[in-house]
Parts: C-alpha cells; structure tokens; sequence
C-alpha cells in the first residue's frame, strides 16, 4: 500500500490569539481519498499547546508524540521543546528519515518544526504546511491584512479557500484556538 498523507494546516495569530486549522482529508497515492474526516489538529500537554501536522500520517504521529514528550521534559517551554525535537530529529537515524511537518503553539509562540529539524518563528504571524499550504497562506495574508475577522475566522476561511484550489484538501475543517 502507498502512504497515507494528511495534507493542509495553516496557523494565524491575531489579537493575542492563535488559530491553528486543518483539513481531515487522508489521501494515499495521487488518486485515492482514504479519509475524509482526520483530525490533524489537536490539543497536547494539558491543553496548553496546540499541534497541526501535515505529511506522511505515521510519521505527524510520531513527531507529535516525541514533541509531547519534550514538552514535558522541558516544562511546557514551547522553543526549548521543538529546538530539543528538531536536535533529535537531525542526529536520530530513524526519525531522520520521517516525513512530516508541525505547527505549534502555545499562548505566546507560534512555531514551525520542519522535516530537516527547522525551527522557524514565521514572519507576520501566520504560516501554512502541506500541500495546499501555499494556498491558505497567501489566504491568510490577505485576509489577515484587509480585514478585521479573528485568528480562528482567518484560518478556517483560508483552510477552505485552500480547499477549493487543492484536490489534496477538504473542507472538513478543525479548528484549535488557543
């Protein structure tokens, strides 16, 4: 069987919140919906976090596990966390061949860990991964400068314009405001 791929999550901070959405299409190849429903986007260590990951679904898994774990080795400090992650997952054999990206936040951070162990605060407080990920960004930034809707409004809204463009995404959006 080819890989299971979860695909878009895009991730706005407005107004001392932060929005993290994503879509809950699974796709395996190029031409097979295997789920439509995932759910990409979900809260971790106590509800103090929220995570979105995007690419192969086995190995989001296991990143955002190891990401929890570090969490709670390092207290819930957010940047100590995904730079510890992002170490291990450049020196780690196995987690070195895993392909998947995360979005986290935290109240006050927002963070993309990336397959080559990147740590990147995104410019303008807003950032995108997966394979609509350019979609929604370029969303998010319009939206985000020409409007005054809400992180959560301004995520949902770019997750389902990126769903119209991307035959990898749905609109079956979940959305963790934190």
């Amino acid at each position: 069987m080819e890989e299971m791929r979860g695909t878009t999550i895009c991730a706005v901070k407005r107004n001392g919140k932060t929005a993290i959405a994503g879509d809950g299409q699974v796709t395996v190849g190029q031409s097979v919906i295997f789920k439509n429903n995932a759910v990409k986007v979900r809260r971790i260590y106590n509800g103090k976090v929220v995570v979105g990951f995007a690419g192969s679904v086995a190995d989001a898994f296991s990143l955002s596990e190891r990401f929890e774990e570090m969490l709670n080795k390092f207290s819930g400090n957010l940047m100590r966390s995904a730079v510890e992650l992002a170490q291990l997952w450049r020196s780690d054999k196995i987690l070195r061949k895993l392909e998947a990206m995360l979005i986290v936040a935290d109240s006050e951070k927002l963070l993309i860990i990336s397959g080559n162990g990147d740590v990147i605060e995104p410019q303008d407080d807003i950032c995108a991964i997966g394979s609509g990920g350019n979609y929604a960004l370029a969303s998010a930034k319009a939206l985000k400068e020409n409007t005054n809707l809400s992180a959560k409004e301004i995520a949902y809204k770019s997750l389902l314009i990126a769903s119209q463009i991307c035959v990898f995404t749905n609109d079956h959006i979940t959305v963790e405001e934190i």
